[in-house]
């Protein structure tokens, strides 16, 4: 278990369970907030023993999005967050959310509470999205006169149309968890989305470590690719797959019978 002011993470069964731990400011987002997410977030991509991801957050909300008071009061946070170094490819506030795309395990999400802003866009970074019937969100930053920038762009035109879309994102509105499964920002209603998330999480604990993170970097590459593009990442990943440890062991493991132990898998491979 790592424990720092706005993050905490525990590592168990080849899950890693990381909560955002600022309750009393509703998970709101400030610059030790950023700081310590990403840096969590490469620590977990660099263990190759973690095979799923769950996101979570203490208190009473998933997280109220960006920390206006807290930005008000450095005003050296703005650059610090928004601009973007020469060599780099995104900035402080795409990173804090894409980071968890970027990684090369799954990544579920669990929400309750309210989930604005920045916290929207974090959670749209993940690959699933389980949240509570009663949980609220929002694209809220028409709010403060501004557009969503934290890698909203990208994982909005995955999973939704774009007139709703727009519709959500110009207008700022809350809207139900409900209407968030209706649109296809979220992937599950749950009364207990943590629960879920960890079933969900040991079900894919449990496949080849190798093979999940190819499915990801594979979905990741060709998904909206035309026809032509997309068959050759297909080719190229299977490639990669076929023959390793992990591959011969899933073989192994679905040709004996129902009553022999599965052999383990061993932990991932670099190779994508």
């Amino acid at each position: 278990m790592s424990s720092t002011d706005r993050i905490l993470c525990e590592i168990k069964d080849h899950i890693a369970y990381v909560y955002m731990n600022r309750p009393e400011k509703l998970n709101g987002l400030d610059m030790p907030m950023f700081k310590e997410m990403i840096a969590c977030a490469k620590k977990l991509r660099k263990n190759r023993s973690v095979r799923a991801v769950i996101l979570a957050a203490k208190g009473d909300s998933f997280c109220a999005g960006l920390d206006f008071k807290a930005l008000s009061k450095d005003p050296m946070m703005v650059p610090k967050v928004f601009l973007k170094w020469p060599w780099t490819k995104q900035n402080i506030a795409q990173q804090i959310a894409h980071c968890w795309r970027d990684l090369p395990v799954p990544v579920i999400c669990a929400i309750h509470g309210n989930c604005f802003g920045g916290g929207m866009q974090i959670a749209l970074a993940c690959d699933y999205r389980i949240a509570t019937p009663d949980a609220n969100l929002s694209i809220m930053e028409m709010k403060w006169g501004l557009i969503p920038d934290m890698s909203g762009m990208v994982t909005l035109s995955r999973l939704t149309r774009v007139d709703i879309a727009q519709e959500l994102t110009m207008t700022g509105r809350q809207f139900s968890a409900q209407e968030g499964y209706e649109y296809g920002l979220l992937s599950k209603l749950s009364a207990d989305p943590l629960a879920d998330a960890q079933a969900l999480a040991e079900v894919i604990a449990s496949k080849s470590p190798d093979a999940i993170a190819a499915t990801k970097y594979l979905f990741k590459k060709s998904w909206k690719a035309d026809t032509w593009k997309a068959l050759r990442w297909e080719r190229w990943v299977q490639a990669r797959l076929l023959g390793r440890k992990n591959q011969r062991i899933a073989m192994a493991n679905g040709l004996a019978g129902k009553d022999k132990e599965p052999k383990p898998f061993k932990d991932r491979t670099s190779f994508l």
